[in-house]
């Protein structure tokens, strides 16, 4: 008996050892969930890979997950995306970082409906605006989560006003003083038009959105309004309505007629020298994408942030760029995705990512307050009252909004360059422009 009931005991410890190979086979040490991987697929860009920095610290609160971040240039970040999909090899987390965008994405049923994913989220848990997290709802469902969230904003060149004795454009949005005819009676004040470059200087550059977004400035809109209601496909384009061809004949005015914008020979000129032409110091206000103010360490001049004018004939006086974060229909881990994105838009983790980025401004509003304390040397208070009317007169940007919208914005970069240059009119273009977009619609939106 003495034998038996050793070699019992003994069975019924190496099965208890099996047991508990078996169960930590392939799990966390707390040998109750499976470790996986997931992929996060970004641009080849350091205020996009500090999400490397980031890693550490999720796999310590969620060590059955591990993340590996993937990356590409730019010029490529759509086309390896689509190969990895094809080749069935998607990453599980990215986003419309390359030309494509949102609807773009959808319409090809490359997203991953996220809404059983995130079925006890609450915008406000993480301080987003609910009309920004909206912007990635179709029919109540869910496709994106809002990362980063950026707006237009008007740069000055301080030393240029205070030289011309100007007063600095207002930062409120609600000053019904700060209108585009003012802007451009101060862009002449502030213009030194010569052929010579380095005495060259000149008063605005607008740059307002992508091109074919310009007219919504002025209260003029390119696409019917279906477009932003089924799936970014427009049914009509407006490019040879009078509202349209005079916001576009009002915008290259400024280049051509009142001569205080730069040309793109001058704006190439600097450009090559100091990545962007307000950087050269030659330019007084520049309408631009906030992002440029991540440069605000670069500039060898005092600089300041404003509002965007009124506008002569509508509410429009921003464009959104909000980045989201989507998971992709192939990913073997959504669950898991899900859990890196809740973590990437916490508020202590939107704060650590200003610093690790170079600037992104956090979607996070309680994440907020320290990106308007980032820029030295520029208050603030005017850099929260700027991006505040913003959102509050903003609308998102059209590559994020527009299917195959990359094609579109190459069709409208390389047919509006002959009137950039003053070679053609605006009369005699948009009519081309025009057909050429009808017939690159009825094709893409047929495949």
């Amino acid at each position: 008996m003495k034998n038996k009931k050793w070699i019992s005991i003994t069975a019924i410890l190496a099965l208890s050892l099996l047991a508990t190979a078996c169960s930590n086979n392939g799990n966390t040490g707390s040998g109750k969930e499976k470790q996986v991987t997931i992929t996060h697929y970004t641009i080849d860009s350091p205020d996009r890979t500090f999400v490397e920095k980031l890693i550490p610290e999720f796999e310590a609160k969620h060590p059955n997950i591990k993340v590996k971040v993937t990356k590409a240039p730019y010029e490529q970040f759509d086309s390896k995306l689509q190969s990895s999909i094809a080749a069935k090899n998607a990453p599980d987390v990215t986003s419309h970082w390359g030309y494509g965008g949102f609807m773009e994405y959808y319409n090809k049923d490359m997203l991953l409906d996220m809404t059983p994913y995130f079925e006890d989220f609450k915008a406000s848990d993480y301080n987003i605006p609910e009309d920004v997290m909206n912007i990635y709802k179709v029919d109540g469902k869910t496709y994106g989560i809002p990362l980063n969230s950026y707006v237009t904003v008007m740069l000055y060149n301080k030393d240029l006003f205070d030289k011309a004795g100007l007063p600095y454009p207002p930062t409120d949005y609600e000053d019904k003083s700060w209108t585009f005819d003012k802007m451009v009676e101060y862009a002449k004040k502030l213009t030194v038009d010569s052929d010579n470059l380095e005495e060259a200087q000149y008063g605005v550059d607008f740059g307002f959105g992508e091109r074919d977004q310009r007219p919504q400035y002025f209260g003029a809109n390119v696409y019917s309004d279906d477009t932003w209601t089924n799936g970014g496909k427009p049914s009509e384009i407006n490019l040879t309505k009078p509202d349209v061809i005079d916001a576009y004949k009002t915008l290259y005015g400024l280049i051509h007629d009142l001569k205080v914008s730069p040309t793109p020979a001058f704006s190439q000129s600097v450009s090559g020298q100091f990545g962007d032409p307000f950087l050269s110091g030659k330019i007084a206000m520049s309408v631009v994408g906030s992002w440029s103010l991540a440069a605000a360490a670069d500039f060898n001049f005092k600089v300041g942030v404003a509002a965007v004018p009124v506008s002569p004939k509508g509410d429009v006086r921003s464009v959104l760029y909000v980045d989201p974060l989507f998971v992709l229909k192939g990913s073997k881990h959504p669950k898991e995705a899900a859990e890196w994105i809740k973590f990437l838009i916490t508020t202590e983790i939107q704060e650590k990512s200003i610093e690790l980025s170079g600037g992104n401004p956090p979607v996070n509003q309680a994440a907020a307050e320290k990106y308007y304390n980032n820029f030295e040397g520029i208050d603030p208070a005017g850099i929260k009252q700027v991006f505040d009317g913003a959102y509050k007169y903003g609308f998102e940007s059209y590559n994020h909004l527009i299917s195959n919208y990359s094609q579109i914005n190459e069709l409208f970069i390389n047919e509006l360059s002959g009137v950039e240059n003053g070679k053609q009119k605006v009369e005699d273009v948009l009519p081309v422009i025009e057909q050429k977009l009808k017939d690159l619609l009825a094709r893409v939106n047929k495949e």
